[in-house]
């Protein structure tokens, strides 16, 4: 798989526009199958370069998105798990995706003002209407992770997880 967030934002400025179009299908080229982006990522510009740069090699490649943080008047970002909102976002994302339906769509981050059961069952609903496949969970718990599948099936679960960082081990493997 492929983590798109760089190709946008994140350590740098971001890519030149045609050096992250022949890197992304000169991934699919080599065999690449997962692609990742979300809708934060410099702020839609990154689902946008996807489309531009692969949606024609739809069949290719599973799609991941996230939701869950959104950006404020000011630019800054805030964590918002409200069901209206991942209704929002993900509409969003699949407009400047270009598609459909995406394959696997991430809660980005944790709202700890919404329980996570209204969160995840909003996820469940786009998966009902077919906007979505599968959800996924990103930096979450144990415990967030036991209730949110009490309310839909969790397909992923993207943690850090590394030499230096190792709590995935206090609990989520197992939980997984």
């Amino acid at each position: 798989g492929l983590g798109c967030m760089n190709l946008s934002h994140g350590y740098g400025p971001p890519a030149d526009l045609d050096l992250a179009i022949r890197l992304l299908n000169r991934a699919l080229d080599l065999g690449c199958t997962h692609l990742d982006t979300a809708s934060i990522y410099g702020h839609g510009k990154n689902e946008e370069l996807l489309r531009e740069a692969v949606m024609s090699r739809r069949s290719q490649f599973t799609l991941a998105s996230k939701c869950g943080m959104v950006r404020r008047e000011d630019g800054s970002r805030a964590i918002d798990g409200r069901p209206q909102t991942i209704r929002r976002v993900c509409e969003e994302s699949l407009r400047r995706l270009g598609t459909e339906v995406i394959d696997l769509y991430y809660l980005h981050r944790r709202d700890r003002t919404v329980p996570i059961e209204e969160s995840v069952g909003a996820l469940g609903q786009l998966v009902g209407e077919g906007k979505i496949r599968s959800i996924g969970l990103s930096e979450v718990s144990a415990e967030t992770l036991r209730r949110a599948v009490r309310e839909f099936p969790v397909a992923a679960v993207q943690n850090e997880y590394s030499l230096w960082t190792r709590n995935p081990e206090i609990g989520l493997l197992e939980a997984c």
